[in-house]
């Protein structure tokens, strides 16, 4: 990631755990960012922080499964956790006044959330069709 683009992406990432890899480690330098260099409250920066790094662990244990019923379960957590952080994003977005760099991260990263959270359903209703 270079230094003109701080919370932006990278190029698009194949496999999903790597892409929401990605996604954690942005939402984890956005938080300390906000942390340091902003007014946002720590409580949404904490709530952000927990659902934006969450979706991957629950990714990986969904993985390890130990049957089609857990490995829905794991997913359907996941979902839960981009929904809500895109919510935290889209709260703290409309809250605040930020410069157009950091603005156009935000942005990129609820759009970010809303791919994964479509490619996550994706897996959840395969997997059911399996079941």
């Amino acid at each position: 990631m270079n230094k003109d683009s701080e919370f932006k992406g990278e190029p698009r990432i194949k496999d999903i755990r790597e892409r929401i890899f990605a996604f954690a480690v942005r939402i984890v330098k956005l938080c300390q960012y906000l942390e340091k260099d902003t007014k946002v409250s720590k409580t949404l920066i904490i709530q952000l922080l927990k659902a934006g790094t969450s979706v991957g662990a629950n990714l990986e244990e969904a993985q390890a499964g130990q049957s089609k019923p857990d490995f829905i379960s794991k997913n359907a957590i996941s979902l839960k956790e981009i929904r809500a952080a895109d919510y935290w994003l889209r709260l703290i977005l409309a809250t605040n006044n930020f410069e157009e760099k950091v603005k156009s991260g935000i942005e990129e990263l609820i759009g970010e959330s809303s791919e994964i959270g479509k490619i996550i359903g994706s897996i959840i209703i395969s997997a059911k069709k399996e079941v």
